[in-house]
């Protein structure tokens, strides 16, 4: 989540202080990840890390866990909510069959969200190997090395950038890194879209991150400096204001449609990206409701009790709807299943240039490309019975089924499955340019085959066998 630059030295200050639960967990779970691989390569049976706790550990751990939230969380009467919640199930015997620190540090992650309905609000088990990588609260050096080399390697969280039939850039991106050290490969996916007709910001698989990065991308979209997020600290009682920057390299895309899209894991920063955009009319949200957190959030460790929490400790505030997504998440402009998500936003890019282009050869491209993903939407199936009729040679064109599918193949070039369109018209896997047309006689009988292309080419043959 976007998080406020709290007094943490170094490179990791991002990750660490402003980029929230994601990038720790992200981070806590590789290395512990590779800590499990270690032990299980010579211990194939051993069980994963753990810690036994009696009655007295579960009593010092809520006494840490309601000092920290007393003191950190965001709201202080749901703080004083929580600790007594936990003080009288443990005085009821509630966690007394616990007796494993991870299965605790589970049971309270649920305790607490069942009362705040915060899911920023986590509790972790913590073991040796991990906390051996902190040095008061942060990273060592050498551990700040190795997670940079680790983002790095990990292209700092952009997935894929590409252009889609039409010229509508796509950029798939998991995380908001800290523009710090993400920013030259965000500037070089912002530039390769530069000249699109439309852009698609893909968040379905985004957890969140930095509010730097958040500033940076956004910058590209706007024409001049906007206050785009506040964040309300209450240990402080101060709000700190994150506004788009002022200068960016390379073009603006000030001009282009923008699709957002979201499913239910969009969280924190890349919901606050998505609602930034949502209330400055600024982009199309399609997809799912999105996770819904928007706190702002520290790791607390307890080195002695093997336990790190994560605590919300401000709130989002965007300046033009005066509060956030927290506990409701982002409703999208057009509800689709996530999986139909990219598919929808491409076809209703499509369908608004198609509006404004007077260009007969643009808007013939468009028409080819919006007909396809209406099939892809909404497909048109044919039983085998129906496809018989396509069946045989047609010059150097070969139809034939397969497990119940229509395959099309050219002299001795790859072969492709046919997909149904209707009116005897299909589409080509695999290649987005060329269709195939069967001419069908009154006796139900397929006689030619037309070969499409997007530029408006066509070539014929005659069924021969």
């Amino acid at each position: 989540m976007s998080k406020k630059n709290f007094k943490t030295e170094g490179i990791f200050r991002g990750l660490l202080i402003r980029a929230g639960i994601i990038f720790l967990l992200l981070l806590l779970l590789t290395m512990f990840g590779l800590f499990l691989k270690s032990a299980q390569a010579q211990q194939p049976e051993q069980k994963p890390p753990d810690r036994s706790i009696d009655s007295k550990i579960q009593a010092e751990i809520i006494d840490s866990v309601s000092q920290a939230l007393n003191e950190i969380y965001v709201f202080p009467d749901m703080a004083k909510e929580m600790e007594k919640t936990l003080r009288e199930k443990y005085k009821k015997k509630d966690y007394k069959d616990i007796t494993s620190l991870n299965e605790f540090a589970r049971k309270l992650t649920e305790d607490l969200q069942k009362i705040s309905r915060d899911r920023h609000l986590h509790a972790h088990f913590m073991p040796d190997e991990i906390l051996s990588k902190y040095k008061d609260g942060t990273l060592t050096d050498e551990e700040k090395k190795r997670e940079l080399d680790e983002r790095r390697h990990n292209n700092f969280c952009f997935k894929e950038i590409k252009l889609l039939e039409g010229n509508i850039g796509y950029l798939d991106f998991r995380c908001f890194d800290d523009a710090t050290d993400a920013g030259a490969t965000a500037i070089a996916a912002m530039n390769f879209l530069a000249y699109a007709d439309a852009i698609i910001f893909d968040m379905r698989q985004n957890g969140g991150g930095d509010p730097s990065m958040i500033q940076l991308i956004t910058s590209y979209l706007l024409e001049k400096p906007t206050h785009l997020n506040s964040f309300y600290v209450r240990k402080s009682d101060s709000i700190e204001q994150y506004w788009t920057q002022a200068y960016v390299q390379g073009p603006r895309l000030t001009d282009v449609d923008v699709y957002i899209l979201t499913s239910d894991y969009t969280f924190s920063g890349a919901e606050e990206f998505t609602y930034n955009l949502k209330n400055l009319k600024r982009g199309t949200v399609i997809g799912e409701t999105t996770g819904g957190g928007a706190h702002p959030t520290d790791l607390k460790l307890f080195p002695n009790l093997n336990l790190g929490i994560y605590i919300p400790y401000g709130k989002a505030i965007n300046p033009i709807s005066g509060t956030n997504w927290e506990g409701t998440g982002i409703t999208p402009d057009i509800e689709v299943p996530q999986e139909k998500a990219l598919d929808v936003a491409h076809l209703k890019a499509l369908e608004k240039l198609l509006e404004k282009t007077e260009d007969p050869q643009r808007q013939a491209a468009f028409k080819w490309a919006i007909e396809g993903l209406k099939v892809k939407l909404n497909p048109v199936t044919l039983e085998e019975s129906q496809l018989k009729i396509y069946v045989g040679q047609y010059g150097p064109r070969k139809i034939w089924i397969e497990e119940g599918k229509l395959y099309y193949q050219r002299g001795e070039n790859p072969r492709f499955r046919l997909i149904p369109m209707g009116n005897h018209m299909f589409m080509v896997e695999e290649l987005d340019y060329f269709r195939l047309q069967f001419i069908v006689d009154e006796k139900g009988e397929s006689t030619e085959v037309i070969g499409h292309y997007s530029d408006g080419y066509t070539d014929s043959h005659k069924k021969s066998k």
